[in-house]
């Protein structure tokens, strides 16, 4: 059964289905982040994208609500959390990669990811 605070579907299509989890601008690069291992709020919000913090703030709660991402406090006073991804979050990552793979090799002013991103296994 869906999450309640999941976002409701535009169509029955598969694939409009996936965009509507992860079609945004952001959502798949905070899954990058995690995926390579930045897990705290400051670190996702020091990427090179600069996204910005309202929009970060609003896509890690929805993503959480999706189902893509776990959040883990790692500290109790002040509360802050880590964030994990989930199965669903992490059958993702062959995608990511995919669609790293067609970055290089079709838009010139790209580079390898750093890191191990491309490496990592679902």
């Amino acid at each position: 059964m869906p999450d309640a605070a999941a976002r409701p579907l535009r169509s029955d299509c598969p694939l409009s289905a996936a965009l509507d989890r992860f079609g945004d601008r952001w959502t798949l690069l905070i899954l990058r982040d995690i995926a390579a291992g930045k897990r705290r709020y400051g670190d996702i919000a020091g990427s090179n994208e600069v996204i910005p913090t309202n929009i970060l703030a609003a896509r890690l709660k929805q993503m959480q609500a999706d189902g893509l991402i776990e959040s883990v406090p790692y500290q109790s006073r002040p509360v802050r959390s880590e964030y994990h991804l989930t199965a669903k979050g992490r059958s993702l990552i062959p995608i990511m990669q995919e669609l790293c793979r067609w970055g290089l090799a079709h838009e010139e002013e790209t580079r390898p990811p750093s890191g191990v991103f491309m490496m990592l296994k679902p």
